[in-house]
């Protein structure tokens, strides 16, 4: 397996009514590569975001069955981590990377 790039691991920032309610408990979601591992996702974001990362769980969101104009399709699963941040640190995701 090849080693993937700090760009590569992290897709980008999750924006809903759920992560910014976490992002309160310095905690912040990211959508992340398929096979990316813990360790990757720690490392990538101490690298880009220069912060210190204490705890990363990672979760498979299954893709759901959509209908669209009475044509069946299905949305892809997606894989997110969700970072808890060190004390005192914080991201600001709405500036991008």
């Amino acid at each position: 397996m090849t080693k993937l790039a700090h760009y590569d691991v992290i897709r980008g920032p999750v924006i809903t009514e759920k992560s910014t309610m976490v992002s309160e408990e310095n905690k912040i979601i990211f959508t992340i590569a398929p096979h990316a591992t813990k360790a990757d996702v720690k490392a990538a974001v101490e690298a880009l975001f220069k912060v210190k990362v204490t705890n990363v769980n990672t979760l498979v969101r299954k893709g759901k069955n959509k209908r669209f104009r009475g044509v069946k399709g299905r949305q892809g699963d997606s894989k997110r981590a969700i970072v808890t941040l060190a004390e005192g640190q914080m991201i600001d995701v709405t500036t991008g990377l």
